[in-house]
Formats: C-alpha cells, sequence, structure tokens
C-alpha cells in the first residue's frame, strides 16, 4: 500500500481517524501535567524548525516540511500548540493584577521570535502571522497597563512600516495583489478574482454538490487546501456558508466558555489559547479567499486538507476538553 498515491480524500480521512484518536488521548491526560513539560516541548520543536532549514522538503518554493517516509511533518504546525502551553504556563504563573508593564514582557518577547524568525526563513509569513495573533490574544486576556498598549502599538505599526523591504518578492507581490487583484488578472491576481467568482456564483442556495463550475472545471486553483471555502461557498451558497459559520461560532464560544469556568489559571490560558488559534485561522482564511486580507496559506480549521493542520487543531480540541471535564478538580 503506497499512502502517496492514496486519493486526497482517503488521506483526509486517515488524519481525521487520527486526530480524533489524539483528542480522545489528550481528553483522557491530565492537562497540568503538560505545563511541566511546556519548556521541553518548546526546544524540541525549535529543534524540527532548524531541521526544515537544513534538510526540509521544498515545496511550491518554501521549504516547511520533514519528510518521514510516507507523511510529510510541519513543524511551524507544531509549534503553534507548544507556544499555547509555553504562554499559558508564564501567564498562568506571573499574574499581574494592574496588568504587564513593558519590562515584564521581555521573556515572552524573546520566546515567540525565535520561532517567528525561523518560519519567516522558509518562508511562512502566514504561519508566522498567526503565531504573533495568538500571542497578542493570550496576552490582551492577560493584561496590560495602558503605556504597554500604547507602547507595543507603536511598534506594531513600526514594525509593519519597516517590514516591507524585509519581505520576500512574492509577499510583496500578494500584498499588491490584495490592494488591487485587477492589475495581474492571469498572473498574481488569478487566485483571488476566481476566488471571488466562486463565491459569489454561488448566490443564496448555491449551485449544487460537485455543479459548481469554478471548481470543477479547475479555474480556481488550491481548491482543496488554501480555497476550499471557495468551493464550499459556490456549491452550497449563502445558506451553507451561514450554515458553517454558526458551527464556528459555537466551537468559538464553547471555547471562551471553556477558559473562563478552568479549575486553574493555566488551564484558563490554555483554553484561551486554542480557542484564539482557531478562531484566527478562520478570520484569515474567510478574509482570504474573499479578499478582505492578502493571500497568506492559512488552512481553514477542521476544513481545509492538510494533515499537520487537522491532527494540530484535533489536539487543540483535545486539549479544551481535558481543561472542561478537569473545571472542579483542584
Amino acid at each position: 500500500w503506497n499512502f502517496t498515491s492514496t486519493p486526497l480524500y482517503a488521506k483526509q480521512t486517515i488524519w481525521l481517524c487520527g486526530g480524533i484518536g489524539m483528542a480522545l488521548l489528550i481528553c483522557c491526560f491530565d492537562y497540568r501535567h503538560l505545563e511541566h513539560f511546556s519548556i521541553h516541548g518548546y526546544l524540541v520543536t525549535i529543534g524540527l524548525l532548524v531541521i526544515v532549514l537544513i534538510l526540509g522538503k521544498a515545496s511550491m518554493g518554501a521549504t516547511r516540511w520533514i519528510h518521514l517516509g510516507p507523511f510529510n511533518l510541519q513543524p511551524s504546525e507544531v509549534i503553534k500548540i507548544v507556544m499555547i502551553l509555553l504562554l499559558a504556563r508564564i501567564f498562568g504563573r506571573t499574574a499581574q493584577p494592574m496588568g504587564y508593564s513593558l519590562q515584564e514582557l521581555w521573556q515572552p518577547a524573546l520566546l515567540l521570535l525565535l520561532p517567528v524568525a525561523l518560519i519567516l526563513k522558509q518562508p511562512d509569513l502566514g504561519t508566522a502571522m498567526m503565531l504573533i495573533f495568538i500571542a497578542v490574544s493570550m496576552l490582551l486576556f492577560a493584561g496590560l497597563r495602558r503605556m504597554t498598549l500604547v507602547s507595543l502599538l507603536t511598534m506594531g505599526f513600526g514594525c509593519a512600516a519597516t517590514g516591507w523591504f524585509f519581505l520576500h518578492d512574492y509577499q510583496r507581490a500578494r500584498i499588491r495583489t490584495f490592494l488591487n487583484p485587477e492589475q495581474d488578472p492571469l498572473g498574481s491576481g488569478y487566485h483571488i478574482i476566481q476566488s471571488k467568482i466562486a463565491v459569489g456564483s454561488g448566490g443564496f442556495t448555491g449551485k449544487g454538490f460537485l455543479a459548481g463550475t469554478q471548481s470543477q472545471l479547475s479555474f480556481l486553483p488550491e481548491r482543496h487546501t488554501d480555497f476550499a471555502f471557495s468551493v464550499f461557498a459556490e456549491e452550497w451558497g449563502f445558506a451553507g456558508c451561514g450554515m458553517l459559520l454558526m458551527l464556528y461560532m459555537f466551537l468559538i464560544i464553547w471555547g471562551i466558555y471553556i477558559s473562563r469556568r478552568a479549575a486553574d489559571r493555566f488551564g484558563m490560558f490554555l483554553a484561551m489559547g486554542v480557542t484564539s488559534m482557531i478562531f484566527w485561522h478562520i478570520v484569515v482564511n474567510l478574509g482570504m479567499v474573499i479578499g478582505l486580507m492578502p493571500v497568506v496559506g492559512v488552512p481553514l480549521p477542521l476544513f481545509s486538507y492538510g494533515g499537520t493542520s487537522m491532527v494540530t487543531t484535533m489536539i487543540g480540541v483535545g486539549l479544551l476538553m481535558s481543561v472542561s471535564i478537569r473545571r472542579f478538580k483542584f
């Protein structure tokens, strides 16, 4: 049996079953034990990111995967969960009733910038953005002093302004395409133009299962990964998209509810980190496929094709269940 020649739907089914198994296993495991191993997991994952840059498998101009026989491991997906665990440990142990000052954030900032720099080197702007969004969400949940917030916003705008000169050519092209996709309709703007056509042509009820013209006639590239939502919108229309977004909304509300009722601070920040990870993936992917954000290659959780992404999301769901089950244990 050759896994590489297996159809995509069969591969995704295998990954889904594996992810469900991981979620159930983690659900039965006391999440509080993970606090002590978070730093070890961080060091191991940083090592994997370094290995990616040295021995990684290149695909579509980026080196993001480690080839493991029939499977490809993407450490940049794993680091999201590891970073959530590490930040939950830091914020859980250092409560600041008045909010964190800028001087108190140097340790989590350094721990965050190291994997972000390694991921940008691959290059993978989307995953690096996700790490920053997750960390900022957890930090806002932990609390900031007013001057700290002003300082961070100022530094953020400054980095965004100067960061343009450090982007790769294809990343600059994506931003230009986001601002004006019609300037190169057959080149860099092709993806987003076809995606918006697919989403808009679905109407209210859609064209029906496997009846979408943009997807079935192969006008829409990457229709099983980054632009899977565009295919769904064309086939099921506004009504189907509304139902899908309702399910995602319930998932986010469930995560916030678990965070508010956690038994300890580590569980509270852990649940909030996982919830913010899922939330930002949803926001960035949907914004990307309808032209509200640049195309950065962020998958839609539990929807886009991708083994490591599926397993990572299911691990996050397992952590949420573990926190929820043990909310009465002290």
